[in-house]
């Protein structure tokens, strides 16, 4: 019996109008929540996390309804049910103490395949 091969996952994910909408002084928390989903992705079991990309400095405001994000996590995940989870993550993560949660400021999209075999150098 073989082990189940990891799924290689793209998690696309767009901040939204509503976190510009806040004051600057209100913005403390979603980055919070930020970093709250992003150390779970991290310490979920059987996840493997192959690199991050920011384009904040570059992109500046809302992202567009597809491409381009403003960031991206690449990542190995166990199976699908895990990316599930991961996306699951924006909406149960709680930002600040006024019942909101991540959804409301940011959105994911997870790309699933496979690794593309690297060409013979």
């Amino acid at each position: 019996m073989t082990d189940p091969k990891p799924i290689r996952t793209l998690l696309c994910i767009a901040v939204q109008q509503t976190f510009f909408d806040l004051p600057f002084d209100q913005i403390g928390p979603v980055w919070a929540a930020t970093k709250r989903f992003l150390t779970t992705v991290h310490t979920m079991p059987g996840v493997t996390v192959l690199g991050t990309f920011d384009d904040d400095e570059t992109m500046v405001g809302t992202s567009p309804t597809g491409f381009p994000w403003t960031c991206y996590v690449m990542a190995d995940f166990p199976d699908r049910d895990a990316v599930v989870a991961a996306c699951n993550l924006f909406r149960t993560i709680e930002v600040g103490d006024q019942g909101h949660r991540l959804w409301r400021y940011m959105r994911v999209e997870a790309r699933l395949g496979r690794p593309l075999p690297a060409p013979e150098l």
